[in-house]
């Protein structure tokens, strides 16, 4: 997206641009470049800088990415892969990680049961008990009058 203009500039879209290779700055050996172009409504200078280790590219200059969830999800399922492999190098984290999952596990389990119990309990509250329990309530309530 443009910072000057605010233009959603769509991936994929074709410009004309000028390439330069960043001085300095790689990846196991692949080069970074940067991009050169100007945005297509206010003509603002835009620069976009490869990114090989993701597969990406990144703003460097003149725009900023919209927020991607998906992206979002997978460094956080990445950053959490790491931790636990750093966590299981350690015999103590390990034992710890194991008691917060069986812990977990524990929690899980009484939810499920008490959920259980809530829906047998609203299954004998359908409409033909609520109406068993009105008449029985009528009932009483007339052999009260009669005493």
């Amino acid at each position: 997206r443009c910072s000057t203009c605010g233009n959603y500039i769509y991936k994929g879209t074709k410009f004309n641009a000028t390439k330069e290779s960043v001085k300095g700055e790689d990846y196991l050996g692949i080069q970074v470049f940067r991009f050169h172009f100007r945005c297509p409504q206010c003509a603002s200078n835009l620069a976009m800088k490869t990114d090989p280790k993701n597969s990406d590219y990144v703003c460097d200059l003149g725009a900023t990415r919209n927020f991607e969830p998906w992206k979002e999800e997978e460094r956080q399922q990445e950053e959490h892969r790491e931790k636990r492999e750093r966590e299981d190098e350690d015999a103590m984290k390990r034992l710890e990680n194991r008691t917060l999952d069986n812990k977990r596990e524990m929690d899980l389990l009484t939810a499920l049961d008490d959920m259980r119990s809530l829906n047998a309990r609203h299954e004998r509250a359908g409409p033909e008990a609520a109406l068993a329990a009105v008449r029985q309530q009528q009932q009483q309530q007339q052999q009260q009058q009669q005493q």
